[in-house]
């Protein structure tokens, strides 16, 4: 998705038309669309021959390139739980993976990388009315699984607003919520975790479109991938000028919102009322 996405600006720069490029690489229009979407696998002599026609012709670029779209073929560990996973959500989990700054703001239950797992296990069985105990399992241990990645030597930056309603809101009995909260209280100590409370006293606020996370990553010519999940699909929008407003939102949110101590002191008062 994300060479695609590069693909795509490469051409719109140069003022190629999708039929053009696809005749540059003996293929049709709806090939080009397919490979600017992340759709469909790349092949090494098909990304060579459109940056040629893009008039790439820095070796450093050209190379990142090519080899991103080696790595693009290749499956990810996720790809192992497809069984249990909506068919959308495996493309967030290879960006979350890629990403080396996550930002994010969470408005329903706490973020999928803060959960307990037995807050995990409760939110997943509630929004798997029907699985087997065992899917549920599976869906858990993913969860547990990208977790991981935030606590790796080479681990993202997560800065995450959740919001009063999200700890608030009880996902299993008394002791999972309070095991939640005392998790949030010490895992926001970690140094590459920012974490704030939106609280319900500040009243409106820049959230009011609902949940959303931004994923940045290192490349710098590949752009920030805003995710939106809704009940049948997701949204993952990358043009400039989408990200820019779910930047300014966040922004707002992160200004608003009491600082990681305070917020820290917000959760120990939570944890002291469940």
């Amino acid at each position: 998705m994300l060479l695609g996405s590069h693909l795509r600006r490469l051409r719109e720069a140069r003022g190629i038309t999708r039929e053009a490029a696809g005749y540059s690489i003996r293929a049709s229009e709806s090939k080009i669309s397919r490979m600017e979407l992340g759709r469909v696998s790349f092949k090494t002599r098909d990304v060579e021959d459109l940056l040629t026609l893009y008039g790439i012709t820095d070796e450093v670029e050209r190379t990142s390139l090519v080899s991103l779209a080696k790595e693009a073929n290749v499956a990810g560990w996720w790809h192992s739980y497809s069984d249990v996973l909506p068919s959308w959500f495996p493309t967030y989990v290879g960006l979350e993976g890629a990403a080396h700054v996550i930002r994010s703001y969470e408005v329903q239950f706490v973020h999928g990388l803060l959960q307990t797992e037995a807050y995990a296990h409760a939110v997943v069985a509630r929004g798997m009315k029907g699985a087997s105990p065992a899917d549920i399992d599976r869906r858990v241990a993913l969860r547990l699984e990208r977790q991981k990645h935030l606590a790796a030597e080479s681990a993202p930056e997560f800065h995450c607003v959740l919001d009063e309603a999200a700890l608030r809101r009880p996902y299993g009995d008394r002791e999972v919520m309070r095991g939640q909260l005392q998790h949030l209280i010490e895992i926001s100590e970690r140094p590459n975790v920012r974490l704030q409370v939106m609280p319900f006293s500040f009243g409106g606020h820049s959230g009011e479109s609902g949940s959303f996370t931004i994923l940045s990553f290192p490349e710098s010519d590949l752009s920030d991938v805003v995710y939106l999940e809704q009940l049948t699909s997701a949204l993952y929008l990358d043009k400039r000028e989408d990200v820019t407003q779910y930047e300014s939102a966040l922004k707002e949110l992160q200004q608003d919102s009491p600082g990681p101590d305070e917020s820290r002191d917000l959760l120990r008062g939570l944890l002291q009322l469940s």
